[in-house]
């Protein structure tokens, strides 16, 4: 028996600079690292303030240009190898903390308290330090922590779809032998999806096909119960997403918000960009006190979980219960297949 590939995974790897949770915790870390900085060179909490501000009014102009430079260069430093990238990484810090010294001595004649060679010591540590932090940051999420969630969310997910599959299947294999086997096809494209390498950014018409499948499959049991509305003519078709994202999303519908009900109801599934941003809606009924929508909590939080571990802060997961309707909304980067 085949064992599930192991992708190796460079640990080593540049981090996204034009993610937002990156930018928020350099942002976040260099400024503490002022502020501490600046509190053990003072000899009382009176001197303190005063150099904090003098350290920001000098250094927070430096790493917003760093971080504009690295928002800008990213799509290029991440094509050079590991170490010629990150000498760049640190090397455009240093010369906006140069540049900036020697412009206000020069242009703006303001007199610095530290010299030229401490300024570029500053800088380079907190750089070099920050780098560290993100290395640290981003081998305890590769490979094994984040292949065992992802592998762990899998497992969840298919004990449930299998035995609706197979329930759908076994509803029509003596009335409709060719319908059967149509079913069964699909059964086996979509089970080769779900064991397959499933970390990767994949197409978002390759999940749609794949919700269509399993949709197909519930509305062979449920028939006339289940009605499905696709809201897709705003779709980027160049859009990637997490694998596996909308697929439980509409298993928790189908279980959770059609089975309950005996006249069945409808799932709408809208699909639209703004911006920079993909937006995916889903809604469904919701009956109060039917005690299904308890069990969504789960499939929800590693659904969650495996945004953040592709997206950082960029991505989000919203929940709505109106009383009569579940919707979810989820808000991801729009990010273009290569050669799409």
């Amino acid at each position: 028996m085949a064992i599930i590939k192991q992708k190796a995974i460079n640990s080593a790897k540049l981090p996204d600079f034009r993610n937002l949770g990156i930018c928020l915790r350099i942002l976040v870390l260099v400024n503490l690292m002022g502020l501490f900085s600046s509190l053990a060179a003072s000899a009382t909490l009176a001197e303190w303030l005063p150099a904090f501000t003098r350290w920001c009014a000098f250094m927070q102009p430096v790493l917003l240009v760093s971080l504009l430079l690295l928002y800008a260069l990213h799509p290029w430093l991440a094509r050079l190898n590991t170490l010629s990238a990150y000498a760049i990484v640190l090397a455009l810090p240093l010369a906006s903390s140069l540049l900036a010294h020697m412009a206000a001595i020069h242009l703006l004649n303001i007199e610095l308290q530290n010299s030229l060679a401490r300024t570029v010591l500053i800088a380079f540590s907190m750089t070099g330090f920050t780098l560290a932090y993100l290395q640290l940051r981003q081998r305890s999420l590769t490979p094994a922590l984040v292949e065992a969630r992802l592998q762990a969310l899998q497992a969840r997910i298919r004990p449930h779809f299998l035995f609706n599959s197979i329930n759908a299947v076994l509803s029509i294999v003596r009335s409709d032998s060719r319908q059967a086997e149509t079913a069964l096809m699909d059964m086996a494209d979509l089970f080769r999806v779900l064991m397959a390498d499933n970390r990767e950014l994949v197409p978002l018409a390759q999940e749609i096909a794949l919700c269509r499948q399993y949709l197909a499959l519930e509305k062979l049991r449920l028939e006339n119960r289940l009605h499905v509305e696709w809201l897709v003519d705003n779709m980027p078709q160049d859009a990637l997403i997490p694998p596996l994202i909308l697929q439980p999303l509409l298993e928790n519908a189908v279980y959770h918000g059609i089975e309950p009900l005996a006249e069945g109801g409808a799932i709408s599934i809208q699909l639209h960009s703004t911006r920079n941003e993909l937006h995916i809606h889903l809604r469904n009924p919701y009956q109060p006190g039917s005690g299904h929508h308890q069990g969504n909590r789960m499939a929800l939080d590693n659904i969650r979980e495996r945004l953040e571990l592709h997206f950082d802060a960029e991505a989000s997961l919203n929940i709505t219960n109106s009383g009569h309707d579940y919707t979810v909304h989820i808000v991801i980067p729009y990010r273009k297949g290569q050669g799409v």
